[in-house]
């Protein structure tokens, strides 16, 4: 949770919507407006070196079908900042589906600007209800074993009943089911509060 000013760094490649989301974002005092990318490649480079709280992500960046959930992701796996998806796609299933596979916090249909400032400081502030969704949708992946050996990768005081290569086992298959590279990626995706 950000203890001033909410970074947020706009993914977008709509000129107009960036205009639009730029006038709005800077006339905000809660909000110190980062800057745009507008493909893949500087999301991802500017998502790092300016470590933005919220960043906003057009899900259709390049007229490639959905390919705003990779570099989400990705920026998710790296880095701190909450992903917030923006798209003018209005399948509810769709798009859940995509938050989920991009670990994002949540989505704003464009077509909903005006909740969008709302919608940014309730994700830089904590989880919002479409985030326990959306973590719930990942979880639902794992059984019950496997979520706590997640808990416990986490760092939660948790006691494993399993054989340390059953444990072990787990952890793999957590990986995979969750398509993750590696252990580290987790504490991004699910920080423990507190």
């Amino acid at each position: 949770m950000p203890d001033s000013k909410i970074k947020v760094l706009l993914v977008e490649d709509d000129l107009d919507f960036i205009y639009l989301t730029e006038t709005l974002l800077t006339a905000d005092p809660g909000i110190e407006y980062v800057g745009y990318a507008t493909n893949n490649i500087d999301a991802f480079r500017l998502s790092t070196s300016l470590k933005p709280h919220v960043v906003l992500m057009d899900l259709n960046l390049t007229g490639r079908n959905l390919d705003g959930i990779e570099v989400s992701k990705k920026i998710r796996c790296s880095t701190d900042a909450k992903v917030l998806i923006i798209t003018s796609f209005e399948d509810y299933d769709t798009v859940t589906l995509a938050c989920a596979k991009s670990f994002a916090s949540g989505y704003v249909f464009k077509s909903q600007f005006d909740i969008l400032l709302q919608t940014i400081k309730h994700t830089a502030h904590g989880n919002t209800p479409q985030e326990h969704l959306i973590h719930s949708l990942i979880l639902n992946q794992l059984s019950d074993a496997e979520k706590a050996v997640l808990l416990k990768i986490n760092g939660e005081e948790i006691s494993l009943n399993s054989s340390s290569k059953t444990i072990s086992n787990q952890k793999t298959t957590i990986l995979k089911k969750l398509g993750l590279k590696n252990q580290k990626e987790i504490p991004h995706l699910f920080r423990l509060k507190g």
